[in-house]
């Protein structure tokens, strides 16, 4: 015989949901050197992204199985490692731009966002749900991720060290990947540093990493959510990056931001980038009731969603600068 076990109801913290498009397309993500460079470097940027957004957009609408796929548009700003120019200045450069090319960027992001979002420490929030994955044969000598601000996705080689004496110095292993078919890829990506102060300054790859879990809707502070487009209603944009939201919906037509899937058009320079992304996400306990809302919903939809995070996130990768 079980106990009965009872509780309020008002302890369950709720998880509130978040309207979903079947795609979230990211028209890209440069940083302050790309916009410096001029609106060249953004003509160039948007033109060679158009074909492979049609083509994103195609394979949306295969999926959607005739019906007409929700699709949402983004572009995320450095606004957190560098700081050039103002708003009120590049964005209306960003927007004509995207325009020439026939695109239409429906949110704009700020990549500060990424790490606070209001008064909500975002970045530090997915931090602590980091699970690491422990490699077959580790016995707990590698430090955790929590303290060493590294993650990898494999076990590392080992550390070479004086050998006792009357005995050998141990031999030179190579790092194996925990997932790896035949050959491993293994990868140690690094979350954050820290300065001599205590300043901690989080990783391109690990805001990317929140910046996808944004887009798929799975980002809670306390059952709410945390990515909530503000319209923009100014004739115009602040001076000040600090002053601009970390989400803006630019379109009011716009599908919803968040989404069963994502998918980035990059240069090819992000790859690295982005590999280190699918560690973190492989190894991040994601909100269980957000997940939950989204295998719910897709299946009243008839939604293929892949039951990993990381199989959600797709790319496209196009050579240039």
């Amino acid at each position: 015989m079980t106990e009965a076990v009872f509780r309020e109801t008002a302890a369950d913290p709720r998880t509130q949901a978040v309207p979903l498009a079947h795609l979230s397309l990211e028209l890209g993500h440069l940083y302050m050197e790309d916009f410096e460079a001029g609106p060249e470097r953004l003509r160039q940027h948007f033109a060679q992204v158009r074909p492979w957004v049609d083509a994103a957009r195609a394979a949306a609408a295969a999926r959607a199985g005739g019906k007409r796929p929700r699709i949402s548009t983004c572009f995320l700003i450095d606004d957190y490692f560098t700081r050039f120019s103002s708003p009120a200045e590049l964005v209306p450069l960003l927007l004509a731009e995207a325009d020439r090319a026939g695109l239409v960027v429906d949110y704009l992001a700020r990549e500060s966002g990424c790490a606070v979002t209001g008064k909500v420490p975002v970045a530090e929030a997915v931090a602590g749900r980091i699970v690491e994955s422990p490699p077959p044969g580790s016995y707990g000598l590698r430090p955790p991720a929590a303290q060493t601000g590294w993650l990898a996705n494999g076990v590392r080689s080992p550390v070479a060290r004086a050998p006792q004496a009357m005995k050998k110095a141990a031999a030179w292993q190579p790092p194996k990947e925990t997932a790896a078919r035949r050959h491993s890829v293994f990868l140690d990506v690094e979350l954050w540093s820290d300065d001599a102060g205590g300043h901690r300054t989080w990783s391109c790859p690990f805001l990317a990493a929140v910046w996808q879990l944004a887009r798929l809707g799975l980002l809670r502070n306390e059952g709410e959510p945390v990515f909530v487009p503000q319209p923009h209603t100014a004739p115009g944009f602040p001076d000040d990056w600090d002053e601009l939201p970390a989400l803006v919906r630019l379109n009011p037509r716009a599908d919803p931001f968040a989404a069963y899937r994502t998918c980035s058009v990059l240069p090819s320079r992000f790859l690295p980038v982005e590999h280190a992304v699918r560690v973190i996400l492989d190894q991040t306990e994601v909100d269980r009731g957000a997940l939950r809302q989204v295998a719910e919903r897709s299946a009243r939809e008839q939604v293929a969603v892949p039951d990993s995070v990381a199989d959600r996130v797709s790319y496209v990768f196009y050579a240039g600068s």
